[in-house]
Protein backbone atom coordinates (compact mmCIF):
# COMPACT_ATOMS: atom_id res chain seq x y z
CA UNK A 1 0.00 0.00 0.00
CA UNK A 2 3.08 2.50 0.67
CA UNK A 3 3.92 2.76 -3.29
CA UNK A 4 0.39 4.01 -3.75
CA UNK A 5 0.06 6.59 -0.45
CA UNK A 6 3.67 7.74 -2.36
CA UNK A 7 2.49 7.93 -5.73
CA UNK A 8 -0.77 10.08 -4.59
CA UNK A 9 1.47 12.62 -2.86
CA UNK A 10 3.66 12.99 -5.44
CA UNK A 11 2.76 16.34 -7.62
CA UNK A 12 4.50 14.99 -10.60
CA UNK A 13 2.38 11.99 -10.95
CA UNK A 14 -0.84 13.91 -10.52
CA UNK A 15 -3.57 13.27 -13.06
CA UNK A 16 -6.46 11.60 -14.66
CA UNK A 17 -6.54 8.35 -14.08
CA UNK A 18 -8.82 4.84 -13.46
CA UNK A 19 -9.04 2.04 -11.13
CA UNK A 20 -10.50 -1.02 -11.49
CA UNK A 21 -12.01 -0.67 -7.67
CA UNK A 22 -12.54 1.88 -5.21
CA UNK A 23 -11.52 0.17 -2.23
CA UNK A 24 -7.72 0.36 -2.50
CA UNK A 25 -7.16 3.65 -3.31
CA UNK A 26 -9.45 4.66 -0.26
CA UNK A 27 -7.58 2.34 2.10
CA UNK A 28 -4.14 4.36 0.68
CA UNK A 29 -5.75 7.72 1.12
CA UNK A 30 -7.05 6.45 4.80
CA UNK A 31 -3.68 5.66 5.49
CA UNK A 32 -1.62 8.77 4.05
CA UNK A 33 -4.44 11.16 5.83
CA UNK A 34 -5.39 12.20 2.24
CA UNK A 35 -8.71 13.78 1.68
CA UNK A 36 -10.80 12.18 -0.64
CA UNK A 37 -13.74 13.59 -2.35
CA UNK A 38 -16.07 11.02 -3.55
CA UNK A 39 -18.31 12.36 -6.68
CA UNK A 40 -20.98 9.94 -7.11
CA UNK A 41 -22.37 10.55 -10.72
CA UNK A 42 -24.97 7.49 -10.11
CA UNK A 43 -28.16 8.47 -12.64
CA UNK A 44 -26.21 11.52 -14.15
CA UNK A 45 -26.96 11.96 -17.84
CA UNK A 46 -26.39 15.55 -18.80
CA UNK A 47 -23.55 18.26 -18.68
CA UNK A 48 -25.43 20.44 -16.18
CA UNK A 49 -26.34 17.51 -13.57
CA UNK A 50 -22.71 16.84 -13.65
CA UNK A 51 -21.38 20.45 -12.34
CA UNK A 52 -24.08 20.56 -10.03
CA UNK A 53 -23.11 17.42 -8.49
CA UNK A 54 -19.17 17.99 -8.60
CA UNK A 55 -20.07 21.80 -7.35
CA UNK A 56 -21.99 20.00 -4.38
CA UNK A 57 -19.38 17.90 -3.05
CA UNK A 58 -16.34 20.22 -3.86
CA UNK A 59 -18.16 22.77 -2.16
CA UNK A 60 -17.52 25.43 -4.49
CA UNK A 61 -18.17 28.94 -3.90
CA UNK A 62 -21.35 31.13 -4.92
CA UNK A 63 -19.24 32.69 -7.96
CA UNK A 64 -19.11 29.12 -10.20
CA UNK A 65 -20.43 29.63 -13.71
CA UNK A 66 -21.41 25.84 -14.27
CA UNK A 67 -19.72 25.59 -17.61
CA UNK A 68 -16.34 23.94 -18.53
CA UNK A 69 -14.29 27.08 -18.18
CA UNK A 70 -15.44 27.54 -14.61
CA UNK A 71 -15.12 24.23 -13.55
CA UNK A 72 -11.73 24.76 -14.15
CA UNK A 73 -11.57 27.80 -12.86
CA UNK A 74 -12.53 26.63 -9.99
CA UNK A 75 -10.35 22.96 -9.63
CA UNK A 76 -7.33 25.88 -10.50
CA UNK A 77 -8.35 27.64 -7.17
CA UNK A 78 -9.85 25.50 -4.25
CA UNK A 79 -8.84 27.86 -1.57
CA UNK A 80 -11.60 27.08 0.12
CA UNK A 81 -9.52 23.86 0.61
CA UNK A 82 -7.06 22.59 3.00
CA UNK A 83 -3.51 22.68 1.15
CA UNK A 84 -3.13 18.81 1.39
CA UNK A 85 -3.40 17.01 -1.97
CA UNK A 86 -6.35 16.48 -4.00
CA UNK A 87 -7.65 13.13 -4.70
CA UNK A 88 -11.23 13.09 -6.65
CA UNK A 89 -12.89 9.20 -6.73
CA UNK A 90 -15.50 10.08 -9.74
CA UNK A 91 -17.67 6.69 -9.15
CA UNK A 92 -20.70 5.29 -11.11
CA UNK A 93 -19.96 7.41 -14.13
CA UNK A 94 -21.33 5.27 -16.64
CA UNK A 95 -24.91 6.49 -17.23
CA UNK A 96 -22.84 9.70 -18.38
CA UNK A 97 -22.40 10.74 -22.02
CA UNK A 98 -19.28 9.79 -23.42
CA UNK A 99 -18.91 13.36 -24.85
CA UNK A 100 -19.13 14.79 -21.70
CA UNK A 101 -17.55 12.62 -20.12
CA UNK A 102 -14.40 12.99 -22.02
CA UNK A 103 -14.63 16.90 -21.88
CA UNK A 104 -15.11 16.15 -18.12
CA UNK A 105 -11.82 13.70 -17.82
CA UNK A 106 -10.14 16.48 -20.24
CA UNK A 107 -10.54 19.32 -18.01
CA UNK A 108 -9.27 17.53 -14.58
CA UNK A 109 -6.44 16.29 -16.27
CA UNK A 110 -5.86 19.99 -17.44
CA UNK A 111 -6.49 20.74 -13.45
CA UNK A 112 -4.11 18.37 -12.53
CA UNK A 113 -1.27 19.45 -14.78
CA UNK A 114 -1.97 23.11 -13.35
CA UNK A 115 -1.21 21.47 -9.67
CA UNK A 116 1.60 19.70 -10.85
CA UNK A 117 3.33 22.56 -12.22
CA UNK A 118 2.80 24.25 -8.66
CA UNK A 119 4.07 21.01 -6.47
CA UNK A 120 0.33 19.89 -5.77
CA UNK A 121 -0.72 16.63 -5.60
CA UNK A 122 -3.99 16.30 -7.57
CA UNK A 123 -5.96 12.98 -8.44
CA UNK A 124 -8.63 12.60 -10.63
CA UNK A 125 -9.74 8.68 -10.34
CA UNK A 126 -12.57 7.24 -12.38
CA UNK A 127 -13.66 4.12 -10.61
CA UNK A 128 -14.08 1.66 -13.97
CA UNK A 129 -12.88 3.74 -16.64
CA UNK A 130 -13.39 5.24 -19.09
CA UNK A 131 -10.88 3.20 -20.74
CA UNK A 132 -8.80 5.86 -22.35
CA UNK A 133 -7.18 7.08 -19.10
CA UNK A 134 -4.22 5.09 -17.75
CA UNK A 135 -4.57 3.13 -14.41
CA UNK A 136 -3.60 4.76 -11.46
CA UNK A 137 -0.96 1.98 -10.32
CA UNK A 138 0.31 2.20 -13.75
CA UNK A 139 1.33 5.62 -13.43
CA UNK A 140 4.82 7.01 -14.14
CA UNK A 141 6.93 10.20 -12.99
CA UNK A 142 6.32 13.05 -16.16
Amino acid sequence: MGSLIDRLKDASRSGAYRVARASELLEAASEGALRVARIDLAGVHEKAELLRRVAQVLEFPDWFGRNWDALEDCLTDLSWWSDSPVVLLIEKHAELPRDVCGVFADVLASAAEYWAERGRPFFAVFVGGPESLPELHRARRR
